[in-house]
């Protein structure tokens, strides 16, 4: 019975702690923009123009290397 008097307290000082962060979280702006992430991810911003790739000749008639 001794051991709830560690634990309880230990368990509503982390539940506090997880609210604090939640508000803290709220408070900075962190769910301001959901769907701007979600469409962001899909952009081609990143890749680059490249040129197309010519197969090899070989590999399309399935004749040995030389």
């Amino acid at each position: 019975m001794s051991v709830l008097l560690y634990l309880v307290p230990a368990a509503l000082s982390l539940g506090l702690l997880g609210l604090v962060a939640f508000l803290w979280s709220l408070r900075s702006g962190q769910y301001d923009d959901i769907e701007g992430a979600a469409v962001r991810v899909l952009s081609d911003d990143d890749l680059r123009e490249t040129a197309p790739v010519r197969p090899d000749r070989n590999a399309l008639t399935g004749e040995p290397r030389a």
